[in-house]
């Protein structure tokens, strides 16, 4: 009589960007293809995988504390594995297992898929594996993908950055940008809405600048376009484009394709011409003026959203207000906003003249302030109108306890709704698409009180449902296509862009 050993499980811990948000998909998706099993709640997982970030100056520190965590865990359970990925891992090499020599495997951005393989090895030759490609292996999206999402799902163009510059890490990480063919992407387009989703958001450092590999410099207004050609599709979103390879092609794309939403994250970073030039960033305040203008006369509801560094090397007072200045006039309805710290390995980390920390603190409240101000104005304006949401799930904290729903509108601000379903027929799912009046603004979301107005039952909805045990399993032959994880509307810290 022999048993069956019970399958092994794992963790993926994630930080930083999307990218590594959808890296971690995939990690997921290869660990489950290769027979483990996801940890449950409270329960240690036999594999633990950290998929880190090396944009923050103490993302080491953060990932050693981490690690120092498990170390009695691991000294107990011998046959528990630790494994260190992502962006730091590409930069620290083997310094990972000299701190830590606990851990079992290192792996870089350009070999995810080879996790499982290193596992094994480790486990048979029981002594640590370190493999680091310097280029890419496979295009990570011809990997198995875990999706934790029924209606949204990101999808890769690209990966890598041609761009230099001076306060980011990441192009000498992943490297130099690749671009995937059209085809291959609207066909994953089109396999993830076959399952249900209903919501796609365009991925790349510089999502732009996609086509530069194959020499079309229309590649990304004609994806965008092909988009809209894609039947059950409701919602294309894409992060983060660059302002200075951003035309009126994909302007006049995002306004011409209806399921285009007419939404932007367009990094700032500053508003200073002179440090704009310091951090090479190939553009100037009144070119980004202008893409915000003629985005604005082509979509005059659209919401934009950006990113902005306080405290860079060099950077006066006087710089700080040309930053104040950009923030006044673009009026965006939300910013990420850094306070400046030295990322080892870029050109800024060795800049004179960095600016003090007290200072760099003051600015950074005052830009925060004023923020919030302009975004709470922007969203006052919205009270009163009618807003189509897509029901989503988990971005409610207080949802339970206010006996709301929470949903994004078009342009993906943030709508906590009333659940009363009295004057439709049926009730949402996460997925379905709900009218509701807003009643309420705060800065980083809005309130609607009252019946739901209008309820239209997505497959989306459907495809949610099947997974909660809710619905019957569909007739017809299912297209086993990797899935997609959901995306973040707006990251803990933004793609660079």
């Amino acid at each position: 009589m022999t048993t069956t050993a019970a399958p092994r499980t794992y963790e993926v811990r994630t930080y930083g960007c999307q990218m590594n948000v959808h890296d971690s998909e995939r990690l997921s998706g290869l660990l489950e293809d290769a027979g483990y099993v996801p940890s449950g709640d409270g329960d240690q997982a036999d594999v633990v995988v950290f998929n880190t970030c090396a944009v923050r100056e103490n993302a080491d520190n953060k990932l050693y504390g981490n690690l120092s965590h498990l170390a009695p865990i691991k000294a107990a359970n011998p046959h528990m594995q630790i494994a260190v990925g992502g962006c730091l891992a590409q930069k620290d090499r083997s310094t990972i297992t000299a701190k830590a020599p606990y851990v079992d495997v290192v792996f870089g951005t350009h070999n995810i898929g080879s996790l499982p393989v290193l596992l094994e090895r480790a486990r048979v030759q029981e002594e640590a594996q370190v493999e680091i490609l310097e280029s890419l292996e496979v295009f990570p999206s011809t990997l198995p993908t875990k999706r934790e999402s029924a209606y949204a799902a990101w999808v890769s163009v690209s990966v890598g950055c041609n761009n230099t510059c001076t306060f980011c890490i990441v192009p000498s990480l992943r490297g130099k940008e690749k671009d995937r063919r059209p085809g291959e992407i609207l066909a994953e387009i089109e396999a993830l809405v076959a399952d249900g989703v209903s919501e796609v958001t365009l991925l790349g450092q510089n999502v732009n600048s996609y086509g530069v590999e194959f020499g079309d410099r229309q590649a990304f207004s004609k994806l965008l376009r092909a988009c809209g050609q894609i039947e059950g599709l409701e919602r294309v979103r894409f992060t983060s484009p660059h302002p200075a390879e951003f035309t009126d092609d994909v302007i006049e794309a995002m306004a011409e394709t209806p399921n285009v939403m007419p939404q932007l994250h367009m990094p700032l970073q500053s508003g200073s011409d002179r440090i704009l030039k310091a951090m090479r960033r190939s553009y100037r305040q009144t070119r980004y003026l202008g893409i915000i203008d003629r985005v604005r006369a082509a979509m005059p509801e659209a919401a934009i959203t950006t990113d902005v560094i306080v405290g860079f090397p060099g950077e006066t007072e006087d710089d700080f207000q040309a930053t104040l200045d950009v923030v006044r006039a673009a009026r965006f309805s939300g910013a990420f906003t850094f306070q400046y710290s030295k990322r080892p390995g870029t050109p800024a980390a060795v800049l004179d003249d960095q600016v003090p920390p007290d200072v760099v603190k003051d600015r950074y409240n005052r830009l925060v302030d004023l923020v919030n101000e302009i975004a709470w104005e922007e969203n006052k304006r919205l009270i009163g109108r009618d807003v189509e949401l897509m029901v989503s799930e988990g971005e409610g904290r207080k949802d339970a306890a206010t006996h709301r729903l929470s949903g994004r509108g078009p342009d993906n601000r943030l709508v906590h709704f009333e659940a009363d379903f009295s004057q439709v027929d049926g009730e949402a799912r996460p997925g379905d698409l709900v009218t509701v009046g807003i009643t309420y603004a705060a800065p980083h979301h809005l309130v609607a009180d009252g019946p739901v107005r209008a309820l239209r039952r997505t497959r989306s909805g459907d495809a949610w449902a099947l997974r909660q045990g809710m619905a019957p399993e569909p007739a017809g032959v299912t297209l086993g296509m990797p899935s997609v994880g959901v995306p973040a509307p707006l990251p803990d810290a933004p793609v660079c862009g």
